[in-house]
């Protein structure tokens, strides 16, 4: 051939096609796949309701606006339990555990008891709005955590001080208020109520719930003790069944104040406290990141950074309530 006559260009010739021969090799159809990367799987802990359900879909929708599909790029192992004793909190996140999830959210005072016990190296991202994140040990630090928790915890001291003010503006003179709050959950936020309380003169009087058939008889002790109003201290439990106690506290003519928006929409008279929807969309950016190689422990632990006053206006009608002008300036949504 002209050109490939001297030996060196025969010599340079064959080489490349040789070169062409392997990559072509290496390209080949019938060669295996490279193995993909495992699909992260991720435990979630509550006694809500599980991420693939209506009331839990925030927090599907917080993973999907960062590139990440339930079932096809990400895969949850839910746990529920209507049963709000830490013993039973801590078989689910033992179950948990012991199937090898590479992340576990957990929602609620009592599952992150649960899930600290039994792991100190599985990524936990939580949503607590029970618990001090650093007086309770589990943050070294809210920018910096330090251990293997991060997530979004609330400061109870100052929202409670607020909702128990928002209360005394529906009912002058208010002086004592019955608080509802689920008996095993972090008592963190009833003492911070009870601070609260003594700063502006106002007695509680308390009552611990183990669960949804003690409302209605716990509310006509309410009614009994002569309570000018009930607060509703926050907890998936109440948050869950807070149209059934706005009901119960309706019927014994007491007006309710609850912390999530929710509780206003269901029936309550007022709720001052954070959009709990927003919160499980937003824990999707904490297990975003740490699928992606983020330790918990660098990941700062976040406030709720909005807090919603919500009124019923038809609620307060019921009751023969004046909602004061004040309040309705500030409301962030009346329901009518």
């Amino acid at each position: 051939m002209r050109g490939l006559e001297s030996p060196r260009a025969l010599l340079a010739f064959l080489s490349i096609g040789l070169s062409w021969l392997v990559a072509g090799c290496e390209r080949s159809p019938s060669e295996p796949a490279r193995p993909k990367a495992p699909i992260p799987r991720i435990g979630f802990l509550t006694s809500g309701v599980c991420p693939s359900e209506q009331a839990g879909a925030p927090f599907a929708e917080g993973l999907r606006s960062r590139g990440h599909v339930i079932g096809q790029t990400i895969v949850i192992e839910c746990r529920v339990s209507n049963q709000t004793d830490d013993q039973r909190f801590r078989a689910m996140a033992a179950e948990l555990i012991e199937a090898k999830v590479d992340l576990i959210v957990g929602i609620s005072s009592t599952a992150t008891r649960a899930l600290v016990q039994l792991t100190k190296t599985i990524p936990l991202v939580v949503l607590d709005l029970e618990t001090d994140p650093v007086a309770s040990g589990l943050a070294g630090s809210l920018a910096r955590p330090g251990g293997n928790v991060t997530g979004i915890f609330l400061d109870a001291i100052e929202l409670n001080g607020k909702r128990l003010e928002v209360m005394r503006e529906f009912v002058p003179g208010l002086s004592r208020v019955a608080v509802l709050w689920d008996a095993s959950m972090d008592p963190a936020p009833l003492r911070a109520a009870e601070t609260a309380s003594r700063a502006i003169g106002i007695q509680l009087q308390t009552f611990g719930i183990r669960g949804p058939a003690e409302f209605g008889s716990t509310l006509e002790a309410a009614a009994k003790a002569r309570s000018g109003a009930v607060m509703v201290i926050q907890s998936p439990l109440m948050d869950v069944r807070g149209a059934e106690i706005a009901a119960l506290a309706l019927e014994r003519r007491l007006p309710a104040v609850g912390l999530v928006a929710g509780f206003a929409k269901q029936g309550g008279l007022v709720s001052y406290g954070p959009d709990v929807l927003e919160l499980l969309s937003h824990l999707g950016s904490f297990v975003d990141r740490i699928v992606k190689g983020a330790r918990p422990g660098e990941l700062p632990i976040e406030r709720p950074t909005k807090l919603y006053l919500t009124i019923n206006l038809k609620t307060a009608n019921a009751l023969g309530v004046t909602v004061p002008a004040s309040l309705r300036a500030r409301a962030d949504q009346i329901i009518e």
